[in-house]
């Protein structure tokens, strides 16, 4: 019964576009279209830099993803069955036609060009997926506007692809596959001349428009709620523009607006040190920096405003909120887990936080080091991968499945000050489902020198863990409370110092070992407080001294 309630708990939230997709997808499956390819478009104006991602290909058949290094020799070797299947797709994704000194492995990247389409008939195997596809196509223009004519095996290929696409396109997912769809129509329609290439070209221009309009939020978070998903949200939108403009075309007011509204977002849920933070599936690599961006937008003649600093920034539409006095800076996650129809890359995180002293992060969430549905996936979504509080060892929303979600916690702001102290309270009723039918409220307060969490669950509870993460670079030392039940232990922050960590309302504290994920294929060892709430509250109080 348990597993039709999982299925049924998350099935109800699809919308009818997905459910039809998903038979389409499933029952209606095209016969690859091998006419011939139009001819190639000369651009009007030459294609600026686009970001460069770190190299993969580290030798003539050899490829290193996700932290695992394999060759590629003949055609089984396109589809590994002992591989990741993230690991697959990027093997298809051909993003080393672009990174770092790309130019210097031509003769490496020709050759494999010319073997995948040797080795990859058309609709075959996991390179014609979609998602696969619109990244390769992308990738294959992008080369190509670079200055490296596509040998006529691949032109042809590429029209092939385009044509299949365009018949597959991911409603049945939406999201940023739907987006990524989208832009590979709009870069074979500028790549290729003539009546069809045009269609590909409007309709991928007027998918990625309405999708813009409804993927992209008030504030200009990116529905999905991952930072790292919203990043390379905001490069699709600068690519985009880039060909467009290479080819005398004009981008569409919409995309300007929300590239610079997703840009002033991504710059308040990025750390001190630039990167991103981590909720949601997140992890540092996959998706270009802040500083990348802004730099592409620059070449793009696109200038980029920096955030406001203010003590108190709310991402109403997003549930983020961040706060920040002297060197500090807290951001807390009182969001939903994304949008009910689609939480593939949620994370059972609602009311974690993270923070940072200068550019040193101290508290952190887990990150993301795999994807696939095996135990690790399980673990780095749950709860206790996160800053918050665990409930009688259950998640806050039921996250299973690799990408799947059932029952989910809402969150909800109750409070919001700034002044001698910067205050954000929420709640959330994730273990309502739970037989206490338990609610946890935390509270947020921040001043010079110091950071106040408090956190009440309501009762009746077996058990109650607060999880606090340090970064790895962070060490612990325990030491006697100076009031009995008051245990107090100290912090080295790189550069910033004795953090003293003192918890009241605390039955025991145990200092864990754990892991950051801090890019896919990662396991960096570091601590994590666990803190077993002997009542209802729990009070952390964080202090150091703030620096002249």
């Amino acid at each position: 019964m348990r597993g039709l309630a999982l299925y049924f708990n998350t099935v109800r939230y699809l919308r009818p576009v997905q459910v039809a997709g998903r038979l389409r997808m499933r029952w209606l499956v095209p016969r690859p279209d091998q006419r011939a390819a139009p001819q190639a478009r000369s651009p009007l104006e030459p294609y600026r830099e686009p970001i460069a991602s770190a190299p993969t290909l580290i030798g003539a058949d050899t490829f290193r993803f996700l932290g695992e290094q394999r060759r590629c020799l003949a055609a089984a070797g396109w589809q590994p069955p002992d591989a990741a299947r993230l690991w697959v797709y990027n093997l298809h994704y051909f993003d080393d036609l672009n990174a770092h000194a790309a130019a210097a492995r031509r003769p490496w990247h020709l050759a494999l060009l010319r073997r995948w389409v040797a080795e990859n008939p058309p609709a075959r195997g996991p390179g014609w997926e979609p998602y696969p596809v619109s990244r390769r196509i992308v990738n294959w223009v992008k080369w190509a506007a670079a200055g490296n004519p596509l040998p006529e095996s691949c032109r042809q290929s590429l029209a092939v692809q385009a044509r299949w696409l365009r018949r597959r396109l991911e409603y049945h997912l939406l999201g940023n596959h739907l987006l990524a769809n989208a832009k590979a129509l709009v870069y074979a329609g500028l790549y290729f001349e003539g009546d069809e290439a045009d269609a590909w070209y409007v309709h991928g221009v007027d998918l990625f428009g309405r999708q813009i309009r409804q993927q992209i939020l008030a504030d200009g978070g990116h529905y999905e709620l991952s930072p790292m998903y919203h990043a390379g949200v905001l490069e699709d939108l600068l690519d985009l523009t880039n060909i467009l403009r290479s080819h005398g075309r004009i981008e569409p007011p919409l995309w300007r607006d929300a590239i610079e509204r997703m840009w002033g977002w991504l710059r308040i849920m990025s750390h001190p040190d630039g990167g991103i933070s981590f909720f949601n599936d997140a992890a540092f690599g996959a998706a270009p920096t802040a500083a990348e961006l802004g730099a592409y937008a620059a070449r793009l003649g696109l200038p980029l405003a920096g955030p406001v600093q203010a003590p108190l920034t709310v991402l109403e539409a997003s549930g983020y909120v961040r706060l920040s006095s002297g060197c500090a800076q807290v951001l807390c996650d009182c969001a939903r887990v994304g949008p009910d129809f689609l939480p593939g890359h949620a994370h059972a995180d609602t009311l974690s936080f993270e923070l940072s002293l200068g550019r040193q992060r101290v508290l952190v969430n887990s990150g993301t080091s795999c994807y696939g549905t095996g135990p690790q996936r399980q673990r780095e979504r749950g709860t206790a991968a996160h800053n918050t509080v665990v409930v009688d060892a259950k998640d806050s929303s039921e996250v299973w499945g690799g990408f799947r979600v059932a029952r989910r916690a809402r969150a909800q702001l109750l409070l919001l000050e700034s002044g001698a102290h910067i205050v954000a309270e929420a709640s959330h009723d994730g273990y309502r489902r739970l037989p206490g039918r338990n609610e946890h409220v935390r509270r947020w307060q921040l001043s010079p020198g110091r950071l106040e969490i408090s956190d009440r669950v309501s009762p009746p509870f077996q058990d109650a863990v607060a999880h606090f993460h340090l970064h790895p670079q962070v060490s612990v030392d325990t030491r006697d409370g100076a009031e009995p039940g008051e245990p107090r232990l100290i912090l080295t922050v790189p550069g910033h110092g004795p953090v003293q960590v003192a918890f009241e309302g605390a039955a025991a504290v145990k200092v864990a070992d754990d892991a950051w994920h801090p890019y896919f294929g990662a396991a960096v060892p570091n601590k994590c407080l666990q803190v077993r709430l002997a009542g209802p509250r729990l009070l952390t109080r964080l202090e150091w001294a703030e620096q002249a």
